[in-house]
């Protein structure tokens, strides 16, 4: 099991890394993380979701994802309530005293999945959440060393040097936990180091002295990475392409992966833009995905973002709406049930003739089809992961075909449209035709799987002293 001392200390890197490598040593590997909460998630081949870093760890080991790979999913609608996600399908919304009770039903679901893994590969190689120095989260624990103890498997810490402090985080954490845990952790990882390895040397005898326990391995920073990110955005891109695209930063924004595309395209300028910036100018603004629709409604409107896409437009530039930010294009959005939190009814901003009324039903789909609004029927993938229904006339102009089916909305006056579909830009060619729809011809392709595999292929590169640690101790997985 790989733990961190924080979050994002590199603990999915790590292990999509040793499913990398493992992989291609002829092991039948797998990964797997208990509980993972984060609104980026990913539709399985069996019709459910996990977090979006399994089914990158999961591309790592030539699988596809599965819903047993990460069984337990928190999707936090507000600052204390989050839709509860079991073996990839909803199980309830509920605030945090509810689900820390909840947790040992959790638990349950999270021996299943492993037990199933267990008899299907050969090795699993488990991720942690946060950390497990977090003590107010011990009782209970499913995510880290509750886990560990549970099914009695060792632990490799990591801990990110590039934030500062690494010696502290290690022994801290170390201090934090159970004389059993400390004995089932059996060394450390150094992440994102960069300088001279000589300059370390000292910190690193220092800490196995203190510690009794090895540094396994110090992995350096990798810059240009290509992987799916869980949670963070980077709000801001330095500007590389003329043509610029703005996404608010939503508070509750899900799937912003749906943008890594744009990122890495060398004619586009990609901006996020956070609470209380200034909204830049735009060739193109898209409302990204929410899990939390109406409430993402009204901060657009404390930030002025309906006068501004309305001054965008007036100008000529195009909008684009993504499952939960098509919906916010409509005239309305009911909540009769309090699916996404307080129940009611929002006004949109009435850019799209179409409502859409939230239901309990949630929508898991991987999807193919073409671009209805391109000459040539450019080629379009990738998923649909939504609740809500969305209905009106302005659905009579799709922008793509599903299997024959018409999906999403276009304006009469064709500066607008919203789609459910996620990863809409992954596809090359779908890629193309949409920039070409909103003002940018490009003779630039982006192949997102192949960037996506490079990517794979150097953080194992990178990480293969780690195994090599791990074999000369007798712990290879």
């Amino acid at each position: 099991m790989v733990q961190g001392t924080t979050s994002d200390a590199g603990k999915s890197t790590v292990v999509a890394a040793l499913c990398r490598l493992l992989k291609r040593q002829g092991v039948r590997v797998v990964p797997f993380k208990p509980q993972n909460m984060a609104l980026n998630s990913a539709v399985t081949a069996d019709g459910g979701e996990i977090g979006r870093a399994q089914a990158l760890q999961a591309i790592a080991a030539g699988l596809a994802p599965h819903t047993d790979m990460n069984p337990v999913l928190l999707k936090p609608s507000s600052d204390i309530g989050a839709q509860v996600v079991i073996h990839g399908k909803v199980r309830a919304e509920m605030n945090a005293r509810d689900y820390h009770q909840y947790k040992t039903v959790a638990m349950q679901a999270v021996l299943e999945s492993h037990a199933r893994l267990l008899t299907r590969y050969d090795t699993v190689i488990v991720e942690g959440a946060g950390s497990p120095a977090e003590i107010n989260l011990r009782d209970r624990d499913i995510a880290n060393m509750g886990f560990a103890e549970k099914v009695d498997c060792p632990v490799v810490l990591v801990a990110d040097i590039d934030r500062g402090g690494v010696f502290a985080h290690i022994v801290g954490t170390l201090s934090c936990l159970s004389e059993s845990e400390r004995a089932r952790t059996i060394g450390f990882v150094i992440n994102r180091f960069r300088g001279d390895i000589k300059l370390l040397e000292p910190g690193l005898e220092w800490l196995e002295q203190q510690t009794g326990k090895p540094v396994l391995a110090v992995l350096p920073y990798l810059h240009g990475l290509f992987l799916d990110a869980e949670d963070a955005v980077q709000p801001v891109q330095a500007s590389k392409g003329a043509f610029r695209v703005v996404v608010p930063s939503l508070p509750r924004m899900s799937n912003h992966t749906d943008f890594d595309a744009l990122r890495a395209h060398p004619d586009v300028d990609l901006r996020f833009v956070r609470q209380g910036e200034p909204i830049p100018t735009a060739d193109l603004i898209i409302l990204p995905g929410s899990k939390n629709t109406r409430g993402d409604l009204d901060w657009l409107r404390t930030q002025g973002w309906p006068k501004e896409i309305a001054r965008h437009l007036r100008y000529g530039g195009k909008v684009i709406g993504v499952c939960g930010g098509f919906q916010m294009l409509g005239r309305g959005v009911t909540d009769p049930l309090g699916v996404e939190g307080k129940a009611g009814e929002s006004a949109a901003l009435g850019l799209l003739d179409m409502v859409t009324e939230m239901t309990t039903d949630k929508r898991l789909v991987q999807v193919r089809g073409t671009c209805a609004f391109d000459a040539d029927g450019a080629t379009v993938a990738g998923y649909e992961i939504h609740m809500g229904t969305s209905t009106g006339a302005a659905l009579a102009s799709p922008v793509f075909l599903i299997d024959g089916r018409p999906e999403g909305a276009r304006s009469a006056d064709d500066q607008i449209m919203g789609t459910y579909l996620h990863g809409l830009f992954d596809t090359p060619e779908a890629c193309g035709a949409l920039l070409r729809w909103a003002g940018l011809h490009s003779d630039h392709t982006v192949d997102t799987s192949a960037l996506r595999e490079a990517s794979l292929d150097r953080i194992a590169d990178a990480t293969q002293p780690l195994l090599d640690a791990l074999v000369a101790l007798g712990k290879a997985p």
